[in-house]
């Protein structure tokens, strides 16, 4: 790295830059560690929202061996358990460690502000072959202005190529509107979001939720734990009641067996995911998932039928309008903790729906008129991952994040924006296991920037990010969440025969029609 000082201002001039030393910014040092990438992450640790967004409680919602680099696997992968935030954390210090990634982490290193400075007809549609020529073009295309350790001063970097691993959570918490003199201002209580809670020690949250009337907005993962914590909290004859404030229903699962079967072989084989639409299928391929829609259906209702015996979701009236299909689509399946209906059962959980709802002075107001009184109200209402980029990315890539009307961010490979030049966005696509989908897209980020392949036109990529918006919408309601667990396996087809692998990664064909895939199927190059 060279010191080079320009008029305004002084930079810090490398091939690489990388925001975020989450899961994703860690996996895309790896992939990128020829390069000498240059990593900043805002936190003094590794680990993004394991480390600063987790309650005390959280846990992983898939075992140890599908949470798992390719080359890198769990000490004890075989623990049927779901591994705490703590071991999540200390198991990708592990892996920094071992390839030695975190000599290139800047700690506590704020990005406030990108600027571009290549040429603005990069951002033009077109190419010929390539999209915009070489990935690394000789001559810095980035700035990045980062504050450290909180210093007014900001020191500025370039860069030829950026990758961006900031997430869609954490950071920026999304706020519900309210009405006018109906919002939290008028409320005597206490308001906080989820992402304020996660920052309380145990003691502390147990303070703020023992004793208290207590109300959880939403519905999904991080709310279900949060009024686990709370009725823990609340055992005893003093204790009170939490109140789940739920708009939107979603399907949970108790465990990974479904009447006796294991999970995978419904939605994470050859097999199972043949049954459902892909992005770029033939005529045959669309005629035999119209015929075979039935066998899908009935997949989903059997799933249903199983969670509907196991659970008390109509006692509690929680069982969701919509198929299963659709949640595991848009990845919003979530583990139920075990204790759960144990506490919903004891009084200690109860259950409001409703479309809408405002504060007043003591607690919360419902749109069928009641009203409940509240001590304290938590938002788990989700992120505003979006908001995130924007703030540090300039005009007029900023007004490119969202495809309109759907509000997706358009990425080629759930990596490139046809639009934006010299950047790559690791994360921000979901699937069944995020930490392997970051991986792969790692591993395929990396070959495109040593030139192994080229990229299509922008033109072509945005033909190939349209076609999976429309297979999301076709499927499910929820399609705005960019999910690809029912092409997955597809989806990594598509990237092993861009870098030039072969896409069955088993040894056998039984194997490749009726096992799982998983980060392990993709450690060996071919």
């Amino acid at each position: 790295m060279a010191e080079n000082h320009y008029e305004n201002p002084p930079l810090t001039i490398s091939k690489i830059g990388i925001i975020g030393a989450g899961v994703s910014g860690i996996a895309a040092a790896k992939q990128l560690y020829h390069h000498n990438p240059v990593v900043f992450e805002a936190s003094d640790s590794i680990g993004g929202v394991w480390r600063t967004c987790a309650y005390n409680s959280t846990k992983l919602q898939s075992a140890r061996k599908d949470y798992e680099f390719s080359d890198f696997p769990w000490p004890n992968r075989d623990d049927p358990s779901f591994p705490t935030h703590v071991e999540i954390v200390d198991y990708l210090e592990s892996y920094a460690k071992h390839f030695d990634v975190l000599k290139f982490v800047k700690f506590n290193s704020k990005v406030m502000e990108l600027r571009f400075v290549g040429q603005q007809g990069t951002t033009q549609l077109g190419g010929n072959g390539g999209a915009y020529g070489s990935p690394l073009p000789g001559h810095p295309v980035w700035q990045i202005a980062v504050q450290t350790n909180g210093s007014q001063n900001l020191q500025w970097y370039a860069f030829e190529f950026v990758v961006v691993c900031i997430g869609k959570y954490g950071d920026i918490p999304k706020i519900p509107s309210f009405p006018h003199n109906k919002g939290p201002e008028v409320f005597q209580g206490e308001v906080l979001h989820s992402i304020d809670y996660c920052k309380l020690d145990k003691d502390a949250a147990s303070q703020l939720l023992k004793g208290k009337k207590v109300a959880v907005i939403g519905y999904k993962k991080s709310a279900i734990d949060l009024a686990v914590e709370c009725a823990e909290a609340n055992q005893g004859p003093e204790g009170q009641p939490c109140t789940m404030v739920v708009r939107t229903l979603h399907w949970t699962v108790p465990h990974y067996s479904v009447w006796g079967l294991p999970f995978f072989l419904f939605y994470s084989t050859r097999a199972s995911q043949f049954l459902h639409e892909k992005p770029n299928q033939s005529f045959l391929r669309t005629m035999l998932c119209y015929l075979l829609s039935p066998l899908r259906r009935g997949v989903s209702k059997f799933i249903e039928s199983y969670l509907l015996w196991k659970l008390p979701l109509l006692k509690y009236s929680l069982k969701p309008d919509h198929p299963f299909e659709e949640d595991y689509a848009s990845c919003q399946m979530a583990i139920m903790p075990e204790n759960f209906f144990t506490e919903a059962d004891k009084g200690n959980i109860v259950f409001k729906r409703s479309s809408n709802w405002w504060f007043w002075k003591e607690g919360i107001e419902f749109d069928d008129n009641t009203k409940m009184k509240a001590d304290v109200v938590i938002l788990a209402t989700g992120y505003d991952g979006k908001k995130k980029l924007k703030t540090i990315l300039p005009d007029p890539f900023r007004s490119l994040i969202e495809y309109h009307p759907s509000g997706i961010m358009p990425l080629y490979r759930g990596t490139i924006h046809p639009l934006i030049p010299n950047m790559a966005f690791v994360g921000y696509i979901e699937s069944v296991a995020n930490l392997h989908t970051s991986e792969l897209r790692s591993m395929w980020l990396a070959r495109y920037v040593d030139e192994k392949f080229k990229l299509p036109s922008a033109e072509n990529m945005l033909e190939q990010i349209y076609k999976e918006m429309a297979v999301s919408r076709r499927i499910t309601r929820f399609y705005k969440r960019h999910c690809i667990s029912t092409f997955s396996i597809n989806h990594g087809d598509e990237i092993c025969e861009e870098m030039g692998w072969n896409s069955w990664r088993k040894r056998s064909w039984f194997a490749e029609a009726f096992s799982p895939y998983g980060s392990r199927d993709y450690r060996l190059k071919n």
